[in-house]
């Protein structure tokens, strides 16, 4: 009886409108790159052991960012052989296409109004992995934070997004791609129409074309950028230290959803009622620029693990997916600054500890018989928490001038 209903769960396969959305099946953004550079792609053996690991975190959805390199590819693999292994093992993937402007990251001026030649290479290749593996790639995610205007070195116009991802809908309709496979692009709230000076019909048409609005926010960028909402009152001057920690916490997260509803009522103004989900957030737990101790003082383990909790009882409660960055510490995006901010937003660092944010799973047992490169996962700061508060400081005050 036992097996029959093992088999019977396998069999059912699920779509993306069953996963996302779900609180049941936790998102997270993942690179899984342990070196300073991308030429080493991580093993099938190792990104087999950080599937098990985030499985007993109870993520089920991967977001991946490019197939021109074999890391996607690999990963599809080793979560086909894990399901082999173990038909209760689950794991689906948001499948990420790079797309680029003319010129993107070369010694020429990107040419913003004319797309790579290499993109359509890049969807070619995400259609041929997503009809080798249906049964895990169960969205398809056209550029990564590619119209946006502040992504100088590679943005392009919201015509070349609405382009590919009306071939993608072509295909599901000609059959040749699954039909249940959701089809989105990646972006910045404010290329959603969060801000007004990216509203255009190109954008509205991709609104409408798309299965559903995959959108990022970044409270703690914007603790530098936009800091009003971060900044210390005068009213809190009272509080203690954590008080006001806290406080600045439940600002950043009513921050990510003021930028949320921006993109939703937007999107209804138009007459469209989809669903929203969010992409990519996060916040990292080191800086040694705009973000650390002599910035904005938002980059730490406290604050970290406050917005990794805050964020996803909000959107678990709300039904939002949230493919949190990151899974695990990546030092290739900022190899020439080992404290770099982009270098810090894992959940998991690497030498294998858990940081604050998930130290509850430490004391629940998930990881126990898990290991990432040899190393069994143990807490940050030995799990003393007062210790982990030695490095916390207070957001600035309002009333300081500081140039950050």
């Amino acid at each position: 009886m036992l097996e029959s209903k093992k088999k019977t769960h396998t069999e059912k396969q699920l779509s993306a409108a069953d996963i996302l959305g779900n609180p049941d099946y936790l998102a997270i953004s993942y690179g899984g790159y342990r070196q300073k550079t991308r030429d080493i792609q991580p093993t099938i053996n190792e990104l087999k052991d950080d599937m098990k690991l985030l499985s007993a975190m109870g993520i089920k959805i991967l977001r991946t960012y490019n197939v021109q390199l074999q890391q996607a590819s690999n990963l599809l693999k080793a979560i086909s052989e894990l399901k082999n292994e173990d038909s209760s093992f689950e794991m689906y993937v948001m499948l990420g296409a790079w797309i680029d402007c003319l010129n993107a990251w070369t010694d020429r001026v990107p040419n913003h109004e004319v797309e790579s030649e290499q993109n359509a290479g890049e969807i070619d290749r995400a259609v041929a992995l997503a009809k080798q593996y249906p049964d895990i790639v169960k969205i398809i995610a056209v550029g990564n934070e590619a119209m946006v205007n502040w992504a100088t070195s590679y943005f392009v116009r919201p015509r070349v997004i609405l382009k590919w991802v009306n071939y993608l809908q072509d295909l599901k309709q000609k059959g040749e791609l699954p039909g249940d496979l959701w089809i989105t692009s990646s972006d910045d709230f404010s290329s959603w129409g969060g801000d007004s000076n990216y509203h255009n019909e190109d954008l509205n048409n991709l609104i409408r074309a798309v299965d559903y609005i995959s959108m990022h926010t970044y409270p703690m960028h914007n603790s530098h950028y936009n800091p009003a909402f971060w900044l210390v009152s005068e009213e809190e001057l009272e509080l203690s230290d954590k008080e006001k920690v806290d406080s600045a916490m439940q600002r950043a997260i009513l921050f990510s959803q003021k930028q949320f509803d921006s993109v939703s009522n937007y999107m209804r103004s138009l007459g469209i009622n989809k669903p929203v989900h969010i992409g990519e957030t996060g916040w990292a737990t080191i800086s040694n620029e705009h973000y650390g101790a002599d910035g904005s003082k938002a980059a730490d383990e406290y604050k970290s693990g406050k917005y990794y909790q805050l964020m996803r009882e909000w959107t678990n409660k709300e039904k939002v997916s949230c493919f949190y960055f990151e899974a695990f510490d990546e030092q290739w995006k900022d190899a020439a600054n080992p404290l770099g901010s982009e270098n810090h937003f894992g959940l998991i660092n690497l030498k294998g500890q858990a940081k604050y944010a998930i130290w509850g799973l430490i004391d629940k047992g998930v990881f126990n018989g898990l290991t990432r490169d040899g190393k069994t996962i143990t807490k940050t700061y030995n799990g003393k928490e007062k210790d982990l508060l030695e490095d916390v400081h207070v957001p600035p005050l309002r009333e300081e001038i500081i140039n950050y």
